[in-house]
């Protein structure tokens, strides 16, 4: 067995690559997600869609490979986060389809409880324990927010709306899951449930301190604790999948968050190493190493991976609708090719004043909020509109960043990009020019997919520690800055001053 698979279950695609021991792809294969919308605001996956796309794409790279099922050493899959469906532990029937991160049913009761008087006094509580006792623990639920990409209160919704799951769950019949636990339950035909410490740590339901579901939530939320899976390593034999799937059994060696999976592909070892991933959302992670920062706003700790005794953690920041935006240009015919908006940006030397502001949760947890342009004239062109898109992205970064260095106090070191949008070189260019770091860029954007073939490929014996996957790493292109961050001054503070508006509508 010479290659292993990588499987990059995301938002808008599934992927799988074929990699053999210098990490290069031999064969690949992809297939669009296609999400449904039965109602305004829900954002749904079929179930038996995605399991028909996950099983076609790794069988179509395994023979654009020129390979069979038998020299596959093992299956790293990598998902989605906060994407949940709950199903009858007798019959393995769902109850629903796939519930996704993006879906906004919970709106109302994240509403109500954000102005609940119970979570103002927990507030209190948490910030007097959190001032008597000094333990970072406190420190979270002292300021408690409830959002619409929670998993806990969609899970919530899930209970007090479907009967026959609330049924199911005071017989201790229910199984809830994330894409990762519901796919190795398929795939082993239901003799395996579990999932790994990064997705259930993504949930918002497990607590990285106590490496447990959180009870507390649970009752708070009416949400019965029999539900959940148990918690394995990252990197780890969940077993093999059933041989009349693939005609062989193969080792599913991994499974992992989509953004950790990027940590991992990224080579982020270190504490202070930093990942951006630029894809449907924008994410920045920090390696915090064994040391597990408090939630803060705007970011929230996470478990990065677990594989043996060593447990390393990451601090978050994310940003809404990157991918989403840019994909909406072009169903709109802003431009027809995603490669052209860098040069179409280049050609103008600024905006003209247009500011495009995104949509969720810009500001604090509004779910119904609508992305925006502002600043709109006679003179104004397609090239003014995707510059100022593009803008928006790399002020976001410059946002976040500046959050980071304030808030985690850990020198950080490199800084690595990954993600659709990091092809974009206008981009890029003004994210390291802005924040004034070098910003490395990989040869192969599709960090997810890496990154469980990696964790797979330790966990299998493929590959020996991680010195000798940071041997593999192939960076294409290094983003220096070139302009003094203070010549986007003006740009940045009119955008600024547009976001301060954009609330209102």
């Amino acid at each position: 067995a010479r290659y292993v698979l990588g499987v990059d279950v995301g938002s808008t695609v599934v992927k799988c690559h074929v990699y053999d021991r210098a990490a290069a792809v031999r064969g690949s294969s992809c297939r669009k997600v296609e999400s449904l919308y039965p109602r305004p605001g829900w954002v749904e996956l079929d179930p038996e869609v995605l399991w028909s796309q996950f099983i076609g794409v790794i069988k179509e790279a395994v023979q654009a490979a020129g390979l069979h099922m038998r020299q596959i050493a093992g299956l790293g899959i990598s998902t989605q986060r906060g994407t949940f469906i709950t199903w009858h532990k007798r019959t393995g029937k769902p109850f629903h389809n796939f519930i996704s991160w993006q879906d906004l049913r919970s709106a109302e009761l994240v509403n109500s409880w954000n102005k609940s008087l119970l979570l103002k006094v927990i507030h209190v509580i948490f910030t007097v324990l959190h001032f008597l006792t000094g333990n970072d623990r406190y420190l979270a639920p002292s300021f408690l927010t409830f959002s619409t990409h929670q998993t806990s209160m969609k899970l919530s919704w899930v209970f007090k709306n479907i009967h026959e799951a609330e049924e199911a769950a005071k017989k201790n019949n229910c199984c809830f899951g994330t894409v990762d636990t519901w796919l190795l339950y398929r795939l082993t035909k239901g003799s395996v449930y579990a999932t790994d410490y990064s997705n259930a740590s993504s949930t918002g339901i497990f607590e990285p301190f106590t490496k447990c579901w959180n009870p507390t939530l649970c009752n708070l939320l009416s949400i019965p604790m029999s539900v959940y899976p148990p918690v394995k390593d990252t990197s780890f034999n969940f077993g093999s999948t059933d041989s009349e799937i693939f005609g062989v059994p193969i080792p599913i060696m991994a499974v992992v968050a989509d953004q950790q999976s990027a940590m991992f592909g990224e080579c982020c070892f270190h504490p202070g190493d930093v990942k951006l991933t630029m894809g449907t959302g924008g994410f920045w992670n920090v390696n915090t190493g064994e040391h597990l920062f408090a939630s803060r706003r705007s970011l929230y700790p996470l478990i990065g991976w677990k594989i043996g005794e060593e447990v390393v953690y990451l601090t978050e920041g994310s940003i809404s609708d990157i991918g989403t935006a840019i994909k909406w240009a072009q169903d709109i015919e802003l431009f027809t090719n995603v490669d052209e908006t860098a040069e179409m940006a280049q050609s103008i030397a600024d905006s003209q004043g247009v500011c495009f502001i995104p949509g969720l949760q810009v500001s604090g947890y509004d779910p119904y909020l609508c992305a925006s342009f502002m600043g709109l004239k006679p003179s104004t062109n397609r090239n003014h509109l995707v510059r100022a898109m593009l803008e928006s992205v790399a002020f976001r970064n410059k946002l976040l960043y500046d959050i980071i260095v304030k808030k985690v106090h850990i020198p950080l070191r490199t800084i690595r990009a990954d993600g659709g949008v990091s092809n974009n070189s206008f981009v890029m260019q003004m994210t390291s020019d802005l924040i004034n770091k070098k910003i490395e860029k990989p040869a192969n954007a599709d960090m997810s997919s890496l990154g469980a073939a990696f964790l797979a490929g330790l966990a299998s014996g493929f590959w020996t520690d991680k010195e000798q996957l940071k041997k593999l790493r192939r960076i294409e292109a290094v983003f220096e800055p070139q302009k003094d961050s203070e010549e986007y001054r003006p740009a940045m503070d009119a955008w600024l001053q547009a976001m301060k508006h954009s609330p209102q509508w």
